[in-house]
């Protein structure tokens, strides 16, 4: 079997914050996290630092959720059994 998933990662930011969401949609779960980046009011603007920090954080949030996810499924399929 095989498939294709699409990731959808929105950016939205101004000059001192990046805020990623990103957005899966998975046999039917449906998966949706934040990552955010904010700039140090010191440091010069550098947006594709921004974009890639809170992409980074977006997506390592996702991990956590599917991982949670699977967890959960196993979890429920060794008690049912």
């Amino acid at each position: 079997m095989e498939s294709d998933v699409t990731l959808k990662i929105h950016l939205s930011e101004d000059i001192d914050d990046t805020v990623a969401i990103a957005m899966l949609d998975l046999r039917g779960d449906h998966f949706e996290t934040q990552g955010r980046a904010r700039r140090n009011p010191t440091d010069d603007p550098r947006p594709l630092i921004g974009e890639e920090l809170a992409v980074a954080r977006a997506l390592g949030e996702l991990q956590t959720q599917l991982v949670e996810a699977a967890w959960g499924k196993i979890y429920v399929s060794e008690i049912s059994s």
